[in-house]
This record gives C-alpha cells, sequence and structure tokens, in this order.
C-alpha cells in the first residue's frame, strides 16, 4: 500500500526547503527555451517536438534529483540531448498515444496519462528501456494506483488558483512542487512493487 498523497506532498516541501528560488529558476528556464522555440516562425511546432520533449524530460529529472537530495543543477536540464533518440522516441510516442486516447473521449485520455506519468523517471532508472518497453513499465507499474495518482495531481487545484492571482508568478514555484511530490509518488510506488516482487521470490523459493 503506498503512503496517502499529503505525505508525498509533505515530502515535496522538505526535499525543495532551500531549493524553492533556484527550482523556480529551473522552471523559468524551460519557460524561456519554449517561448523562444515558439517564436520562430514555421519550424515552431518541429522545434517543439526536437527540442522541447527532451528539455522537458530533463527539467522533470531535476526535481527527481532533488527528490533524492541532490541540490538544484540547471544543467540536467538538457541530459535529455545525451540519450537523444531513446528520451525524443518515448515521449513523443507518450504524447502521440494519449492524443489519440482523448479523441476518443477525454476521461480516457487522463486514464492513459495516468498510466504513462511514470515513463520519465523509468527512462532515467532503466537505460536499458526505450520506446514501447518503459512505457508498458509505466502502465504496470500504475495497475491499481491510477486513481491515487489522479487525486495527488488533483490536489494542487487550489494552488493553480492561487497562482493565478500573482498574475502567473506562482506557477514557477507550482510546478517543481507538483513534479518533487509526483517523484515521491514513483519512488514509494517502486520500493512497495520492489518489496512485493522480493515477497513473491521468497514465497516461491520457499515453497
Amino acid at each position: 500500500m503506498l503512503k496517502p498523497n499529503s505525505e508525498f506532498r509533505k515530502e515535496a516541501r522538505e526535499a525543495l526547503a532551500g531549493n524553492w528560488a533556484m527550482a523556480a529558476v529551473t522552471t523559468l528556464v524551460y519557460v524561456g527555451v519554449s517561448a523562444v522555440c515558439n517564436s520562430i516562425p514555421f519550424v515552431n511546432w518541429l522545434l517543439t517536438f526536437l527540442v522541447l520533449l527532451p528539455v522537458a524530460w530533463g527539467m522533470i529529472m531535476v526535481f527527481y534529483n532533488v527528490r533524492l537530495g541532490q541540490k538544484v543543477d540547471i544543467g540536467v536540464m538538457f541530459d535529455g540531448f545525451k540519450d537523444y533518440g531513446r528520451i525524443l522516441g518515448t515521449r513523443l510516442l507518450v504524447a502521440i498515444y494519449t492524443f489519440l486516447w482523448t479523441l476518443l473521449l477525454i476521461v480516457p485520455g487522463i486514464v492513459k496519462g495516468c498510466s504513462y506519468a511514470m515513463t520519465d523517471f523509468i527512462l532515467r532508472d532503466h537505460p536499458e528501456l526505450s520506446f514501447n518497453a518503459a512505457i508498458e513499465k509505466s502502465m504496470a507499474m500504475m495497475e491499481g494506483h491510477k486513481m491515487q495518482f489522479f487525486l495527488l495531481q488533483l490536489s494542487f487545484i487550489g494552488w493553480a488558483l492561487l497562482c493565478l492571482l500573482t498574475l502567473g508568478i506562482g506557477f514557477f514555484f507550482l510546478q517543481p512542487y507538483m513534479s518533487v511530490a509526483t517523484a515521491s509518488f514513483y519512488l514509494d510506488l517502486k520500493a512497495a512493487q520492489g518489496a512485493e516482487s522480493d515477497g513473491d521470490e521468497e514465497t516461491q523459493y520457499t515453497a
């Protein structure tokens, strides 16, 4: 059984203590890169795929590292280019799959989005996996946990509304908060399923 979502939010706040300013700067850098890509005529849509998908993955890894106890390192945001084909291809597949499910109905799109939510972390922790293999592992991990993950994301709506009152500035802090909380969810999910796997192996061995 996973921890309650309140615990994931608490762990995120603790991890970000002393890192809030740089975490906000990280989000600002991503927004800046996005703005540059979107400002270039004719090829902005292409740059969105070729540049922003790996950079978005890198930003998640910055906050994943924070949850692991490291300081904010903005340079990690560009690590996606070190394993470019694997990161770009997998993230592109996730985007396509989510879009196609959303074409059916919004709810299936949300459900599948939750199923794919651990893919970024899996790409980091399992460099041997890519494309459908990483996505399928995320789907397997999220089996039975999609509703809790959805409620975790939903719990930030109040903060998002407050951010609107700051003319959007608050979102530079909300994004790291949500990302680190999601990383906490992943780590707890991985630990719980690892323990279950170890228990199954022990049962099979003793039998």
